[in-house]
């Protein structure tokens, strides 16, 4: 398989967990890359569901090496839970592996998260509220606790008790309670002495991977339109989504990459607020009441729309993507016709890829093309050949249109619901 990155192509839930799993049949080592516990990866084996926050999905399959990469920001309490839930599945988490340099996502964190979007308003972002662009904000600031500090305990109680002083004259400048050093401090003191044994010089330990010529899956959260750098600022998450983002948040070089798989749906999806220049009410409806597109992490409706060539265009530039994983395909079975967007009107102008002026996106309307609907039933095919003529020619022009190679079609969330290009 060789190093491969893995992004989404879109604005995140692109069905990366899945595609990921796959991959990883392959693959010695699954490293998580940037984002928390905002982000949410379900991964379906038969009739069990898995939802994995910070733990790489590789972690699903036995006798593979699982990193929590130094570009993580961790939630240390949510990912005590989250192994625990897994071993209550019957999951064994023996070969995870936690960068001592990982920062850390804290109480006071998750309520500035929330006193932030309160005091937006209208104008919110449409967080989590997990605490992850504070999280981000110290780190950047300086300011940030890492794992390294979690784990000893005597220099962790001065850091925290430094921390919660500060950040509660924040909270009471927004009208919030002050937290409690000592309940904080009991609950992580806890959570630090049951993530040591996992916790490591993961730049090292990659590093040894590469040497010895082990297959590495570097796995992203989120999509590249929630790029802080990339995405539709400032309606994105606070770290680098993108193929650039799995250097510098494992440590390993751009020299040791391969390639660069992008993970997109066969229509267009996104969580929070933010322009979405393909929304559609009526695609929207459709996949609701199938049951589909609601969130893992936090459970909201996702909004949908038709597929995006110019948004994935853009990304495939952005990452540098070689092939293509399209998931969801399956969504798409009943309806007559299917439209794309080719291109945005802007006022008189027309452009071919997406502004950066977030005014300029949210007027954007979409150029369609329309392509006939093959109404039959795919998520039983295995085989490209077995897929609807009109299937095949849809999924090659939304190929074409991006720009890279199609080499995966996703026609349901099972393994086996994989079909190989």
């Amino acid at each position: 398989m060789a190093n491969t990155i893995l992004v989404g192509a879109q604005w995140g839930d692109e069905g990366k967990g899945k595609i990921i799993d796959v991959l990883t049949e392959t693959a010695d080592v699954v490293v998580r890359t940037q984002g928390g516990n905002n982000a949410g990866h379900t991964v379906y084996l038969g009739p069990k569901k898995y939802v994995l926050h910070l733990i790489p999905s590789g972690i699903l399959r036995k006798g593979k090496m699982c990193i929590i990469g130094n570009g993580v920001v961790v939630d240390p309490i949510g990912l005590v839970a989250e192994i625990d839930t897994l071993k209550k599945q019957g999951v064994t988490v023996k070969d995870l592996f936690i960068s001592e340099s990982a920062h850390l996502v804290l109480p006071y964190h998750r309520e500035l998260d929330s006193q932030r979007e309160i005091l937006k308003g209208k104008n919110k972002i449409g967080t989590t509220k997990r605490g992850i662009g504070p999280a981000y904000g110290d780190k950047a600031a300086r300011t940030g606790l890492r794992m390294i500090d979690l784990i000893n305990p005597e220099r962790f109680e001065g850091l925290l008790r430094a921390k919660i002083k500060e950040n509660n004259e924040i909270l009471k400048a927004f009208g919030a309670k002050p937290l409690s050093f000592a309940k904080i401090h009991a609950e992580y003191r806890e959570a630090g002495r049951r993530l040591k044994p996992f916790v490591t010089n993961t730049v090292v330990l990659l590093h040894k991977a590469t040497s010895r010529g082990a297959d590495i899956l570097f796995e992203g959260a989120q999509g590249t339109f929630l790029d802080i750098d990339h995405g539709s600022y400032p309606f994105v998450t606070s770290s680098n989504t993108t193929a650039g983002g799995a250097c510098t948040g494992s440590g390993v070089a751009p020299n040791k990459m391969d390639r660069v798989m992008g993970v997109m749906k066969a229509y267009t999806t996104r969580v929070g607020e933010g322009p979405l220049p393909t929304e559609n009410a009526e695609i929207a409806d459709m996949l609701h009441a199938m049951g589909r597109e609601f969130g893992a992490t936090t459970g909201r409706a996702r909004r949908c729309g038709w597929f995006d060539a110019v948004a994935t265009r853009y990304s495939a530039i952005i990452n540098g993507i070689d092939e293509l994983a399209v998931t969801n395909l399956d969504g798409l079975d009943t309806l007559d016709t299917i439209k794309v967007c080719i291109g945005y009107r802007a006022g008189s102008a027309k452009l071919d890829y997406v502004p950066a002026d977030i005014e300029v996106l949210a007027m954007c309307q979409p150029i369609y093309a329309e392509f006939p609907g093959w109404k039959t039933d795919t998520s039983k095919c295995r085989k490209w050949k077995q897929l609807p003529p009109k299937a095949r020619s849809y999924l090659k022009a939304i190929a074409e249109l991006t720009g890279a190679k199609l080499k995966i079609a996703s026609v349901g969330p099972a393994r086996e619901q994989t079909i190989f290009v």
